[in-house]
């Protein structure tokens, strides 16, 4: 069983930056996928960046790349998010599992999420 644990969101202007984190308890495969989705009401929730838990190659939605980035240290997950719009508002949720990384239905385990709001 694995939990997952985010914290760091919060209100930022445009154009700001926010980190956020994602502490992984319990038992991690090495192959497994972990990744950040964001979730806005009305609409689908969407993969935003994964990684590898080994390999800790990133990949990123053409939404965010450029200026996300996933990373890891040791058993924590970070997602620094950079030129931050109002289109990045959102709940950031942690996921973790071992299916089709692109895929909600690639992912087993899912924190509780943490919202982001992104407004002048």
């Amino acid at each position: 069983q694995v939990q997952l644990v985010e914290s760091g969101g919060g209100l930022v202007q445009p154009g700001g930056s926010l980190r956020l984190s994602c502490v992984a308890e319990g038992a991690i495969v090495h192959n497994s996928n972990i990744g950040w989705f964001r979730q806005v009401p009305g609409k689908e929730r969407e993969l935003v960046a994964t990684m590898i838990w080994r390999d800790e190659i990133g990949y990123y939605s053409d939404a965010v790349k450029g200026r996300f980035t996933i990373s890891r240290d040791k058993n924590t997950v970070y997602l620094q998010m950079n030129n931050l719009s109002p289109e990045d508002t959102g709940t950031y949720q942690c996921a973790g599992g071992y299916g089709d990384k692109w895929s909600v239905s690639g992912y087993r385990y899912w924190g509780q999420g943490t919202q982001v709001t992104v407004s002048s």
